[in-house]
């Protein structure tokens, strides 16, 4: 069966898998910043409703979030772990060319902090959302860590909705935009835009994370995350600024 030798395995359907595993994880991230928590706001931090939702609803949902981001992980690991995918960038001659490697290496790493922040902050925080919504609907007090590990939940997804949009950018235009057009990219200004592009994100995360000025809603610098229409221009912000930084670094 052709689908299952070597080149087919890796190539073709590994990378299937690897956008029906990151549709579901991305299209979550979406549901949660764009769809539930606006709803759940609405509710009021206590309110009956807003618990059995938590309980019944979010539960499932990151579930699936957190499975769908190890999954795109994993193929995106195995896709990219053949020892043929690199072969410029470290290097030695490659078809792809210098700027198909520069943008898949800022992709991943993009994906790769989303992931972890699936799993590190948002899902560790979130069990102590989910727990207290359990102790409340069986008449419990409310658990006062409760609202603060929500918050670090919430600022944590914010910051993979701004990564998500060049995250994408980057993974499909590693293949039909910058592995041709900026075929003439040297190693070195490729590996210098990897860094510029990856001390950006790394500001970001760590404001994210609070360490540029704690995460109470009077830090101004929490901007991009106090709302899903923030978290999304700001996005777009990122996407254009490094795609003009490509455009005069790469091309």
């Amino acid at each position: 069966m052709e689908l299952f030798s070597g080149d087919y395995f890796l190539n073709f359907f590994m990378r299937y898998l690897h956008v029906l595993v990151g549709i579901t994880w991305i299209g979550l991230l979406y549901y949660f910043n764009l769809v539930q928590v606006p709803a759940l706001a609405a509710y009021g931090d206590e309110a009956k409703a807003r618990n059995i939702t938590l309980d019944k609803v979010a539960r499932r949902a990151l579930w699936w979030f957190r499975w769908a981001a190890i999954a795109t992980l994993g193929t995106g690991i195995l896709i990219t772990g053949q020892p043929t995918y690199w072969k410029n960038f470290f290097g030695s001659l490659s078809t792809a060319g210098i700027g198909h490697d520069a943008a898949i290496t800022v992709g991943m790493i993009f994906a790769i902090t989303m992931a972890a922040n699936v799993w590190m902050i948002i899902w560790k925080h979130q069990k102590v959302v989910l727990a207290n919504a359990v102790n409340v609907l069986g008449g419990g007090q409310p658990d006062p860590n409760a609202a603060a590990a929500g918050r670090r939940a919430l600022l944590a997804s914010r910051q993979n909705v701004v990564f998500s949009v060049p995250m994408l950018w980057f993974m499909v235009g590693s293949a039909h935009f910058y592995g041709t057009a900026y075929k003439n990219a040297t190693t070195n200004n490729a590996l210098t835009y990897v860094i510029i592009a990856v001390v950006i994100g790394t500001i970001l995360q760590l404001n994210a994370l609070g360490k540029l000025g704690g995460t109470a809603p009077t830090n101004k610098l929490l901007w991009p995350y106090e709302s899903h229409k923030n978290a999304m221009i700001t996005s777009g912000v990122l996407l254009v600024v490094l795609w003009l930084l490509s455009e005069f670094m790469l091309a």
